[in-house]
């Protein structure tokens, strides 16, 4: 049974079609953008919403969402016998390798979440659920409720998997995606690391075979963390995807969004004391470095990683995920802990802050496109794209080359392929050269994404707009009582 823990302000409508219930999966990476759209709704468009989640994660959902305007609730999160107790998060897991058990835990939530639609007064203009949680769409089409599903990838992403998914690339080679530009090919190097993977082989592909996509591609629409300018041209491609009607919604980048509707300032919180330290720098002389948030990183790695950004020459940030297998133990070599250069941290850090600040020159990033979006979007700061699972692959291939704001590693996620100091060290170099041609090409691409997404979240932007459209087409979606799509033509 959901329990109701913060009551918000009743809109005025009072047609029972004015409430959004947003459905996070429970990972800090999943729920900070669904937080962000949250924000905007009530912000931007008064809006009733509540937030559904765990009660492991409710003080996390309250440092980062406006307590006055949202409204939590906690389902029991669901004990499965191959996870410790008390584990309700992603995030939590001491290995990755439990995450399949996490999914399958979580889609035991099905029944406590019909249980909470079915307690509403009213039924709500719509469930904004997260793509792991696809049980959702069952629930509220049981409901008579529209489903949007959320991913937190780009469009870009989005529709090269999901064509890929269904129609296997070849082997090797350079090959288009059918709908795809005609300048944007795809080579082995750029398919995401799971697609190359057997269902059986792969318990997290087994689980999106047996319990999402069944479900996943009847969704009434899909939310995009992006704005129409940096993703647009992959939507129709997205689209055709779906059921017949279905849109994509590019919304982004939220965290501009929320920033002015009321956003939390939990972020703001630098316990490291990065700012003060990069205070201390010169303009465009640091490296901030993040990789391996959310996969594995060897401590040979790690060490080849310190090294090379040692020798590198250049000042670095350097965010040490504690999380990260064999991090959580990892000491620096002593060459890379007492450089004079550098600064290691492995807590919190305001990231979208350190990249804006002007000391950063650049950023070493796993890819993963909240990330991106921080870099690009938030700071205007080119990247060096060293991806790690999922589709980052994808990721790092937008921003190097199709976007041409970075430059890339040169690994493929998932090989296990240990990066030495020498390649590490080149890489850095020729993204912190500013003042080269190709250090001034990526920069003004970098700026350029930057404006374009200020404008994207301003007043007439196509964020801004999409947001409106979105929430009009949802309230006429129930004209009449048939919950038929409208039909309108994509923007």
């Amino acid at each position: 049974m959901a329990t109701a823990t913060d009551a918000a302000p009743t809109a005025a409508a009072g047609s029972g079609r004015d409430h959004v219930v947003v459905f996070p999966l429970m990972a800090k990476g999943h729920m900070l953008p669904l937080f962000h759209f949250a924000t905007a709704l009530v912000g931007h468009h008064g809006l009733r919403v509540t937030v559904v989640t765990t009660p492991g994660n409710l003080a996390f959902a309250r440092r980062h969402l406006p307590s006055d305007s949202v409204s939590l609730a906690a389902l029991p999160f669901p004990s499965h016998p191959e996870l410790p107790p008390g584990i309700e998060s992603k995030d939590a897991l001491p290995s990755l390798a439990l995450f399949p058990a996490f999914l399958r835990a979580a889609a035991l939530l099905a029944d406590p979440f019909a249980a909470y639609l079915s307690s509403l007064p009213s039924p709500p203009l719509a469930v904004v659920s997260d793509f792991f949680l696809a049980f959702t769409q069952r629930v509220a089409a049981d409901a008579g409720v529209r489903r949007v599903t959320f991913h937190g990838m780009s469009t870009f992403a989005l529709a090269l998997c999901f064509s890929l998914a269904r129609t296997p690339p070849p082997a090797e080679g350079v090959f288009r995606v059918p709908g795809f530009p005609e300048g944007v090919t795809i080579t082995e190097d750029d398919v995401p690391d799971g697609l190359a993977q057997e269902a059986d082989d792969d318990p997290v592909t087994r689980f999106m075979v047996d319990e999402i996509f069944e479900w996943e591609y009847k969704s009434w629409g899909i939310l995009v963390n992006s704005f129409d300018e940096l993703d647009g041209e992959y939507a129709a491609v997205l689209e055709s995807l779906y059921v017949p009607g279905t849109r994509a919604w590019l919304v982004g980048p939220l965290f501009f969004l929320a920033a002015g509707a009321g956003e939390s300032s939990e972020d703001e919180e630098d316990t490291e004391g990065c700012l003060p330290w990069l205070d201390e720098q010169a303009p465009g002389s640091v490296v901030y470095v993040t990789v391996g948030t959310e996969y594995h990183v060897t401590a040979a790695q790690l060490d080849e990683l310190g090294h090379g950004l040692v020798d590198s020459g250049n000042a670095f940030l350097w965010n040490v995920p504690s999380t990260a297998a064999d991090a959580a133990s990892w000491s620096p070599p002593p060459a890379v802990g007492t450089c004079p250069k550098g600064k290691i941290v492995r807590g919190w850090v305001p990231q979208r802050r350190v990249l804006a600040h002007p000391a950063v020159g650049g950023y070493v990033s796993h890819c993963g496109w909240d990330s991106i979006l921080e870099s690009l979007a938030g700071a205007g700061k080119p990247m060096l794209a060293w991806p790690g699972i999922a589709e980052q692959d994808a990721n790092a291939k937008q921003v190097a080359e199709i976007v041409g704001a970075g430059v890339r590693v040169g690994v493929k996620a998932g090989s296990g392929e240990v990066v030495g100091r020498e390649h590490v060290a080149e890489k850095v170099r020729e993204l912190m050269d500013a003042g080269g041609e190709a250090g001034r090409r990526m920069r003004a691409r970098a700026d350029h994404v930057k404006q374009a997404a200020r404008a994207a979240v301003g007043d007439g932007g196509s964020s801004r707009l999409v947001l409106r459209r979105l929430v009009d087409e949802l309230q006429r979606s129930y004209d009449g009582g048939d919950g038929q799509r409208s039909g309108e033509q994509r923007q």
